[in-house]
């Protein structure tokens, strides 16, 4: 039992850390300015079931799928930030990121991916399958998925706690960050290639 809750525990926190959920709670603020209460929710729902089958995807089949549509996590990670960057784009010029009609597309995209499962998650399950059992590590991701929902599900009550304004006003910083964080994931992409060389 201890070696089990041990092979969890490792498992649990380099996930916990890469999927990020607190530090993106701001960002699907950001990125639901301007929906309603139920819209929110909604996209809530769907950007977690969009992470969740994305990581268990890559968890069964990651190698096999990569390899098969000859994608390197490199190549997605330059995918997943452009994706960001323009997001982060339109709110700065246009006041928006998205049309509220369309909130299952932004579910999709960036919410359940790349920010909620990105490259970075997706190259920690990657690692950790081949380092603990399977189930170790399906266990892990799903309580890492729940919590995340939980985590997103409290926007609700920081948004009415901030207010319009407030929410306007945090959502313009970051935008900003955002953007910072598309440049680095296009960065890491590169350097994953071969590309470019960052030194740590």
């Amino acid at each position: 039992m201890d070696s089990w809750w041990e092979s969890f525990v490792l498992t649990f926190i380099p996930l916990f850390i890469v999927i990020d959920a607190i530090g993106n709670l701001p960002f699907v603020i950001s990125l639901t300015d301007g929906m309603s209460h139920h819209e929110r929710r909604r996209v809530i729902h769907i950007a977690s079931l969009t992470a969740a089958l994305i990581g268990l995807a890559f968890l069964f089949f990651g190698q096999f799928i990569l390899n098969v549509m000859g994608i390197s996590v490199g190549a997605f990670a330059i995918a997943g930030g452009l994706i960001l960057l323009v997001f982060s784009i339109r709110y700065m010029t246009r006041g928006h990121m998205v049309e509220t009609i369309k909130e299952e597309m932004i579910a999709v995209v960036p919410i359940g991916t790349p920010l909620t499962v990105g490259p970075a998650t997706i190259t920690t399950l990657l690692l950790l399958v081949n380092q603990f059992p399977l189930y170790i590590v399906l266990v892990a991701f799903m309580v890492n998925v729940i919590l995340t929902w939980v985590i997103f599900m409290l926007n609700n009550q920081i948004a009415r706690f901030m207010g319009q304004g407030g929410l306007k006003a945090v959502s313009r910083v970051f935008s900003l960050l955002l953007a910072a964080i598309a440049v680095n994931m296009v960065i890491h992409g590169l350097d994953l290639l071969g590309i470019i060389n960052v030194v740590d």
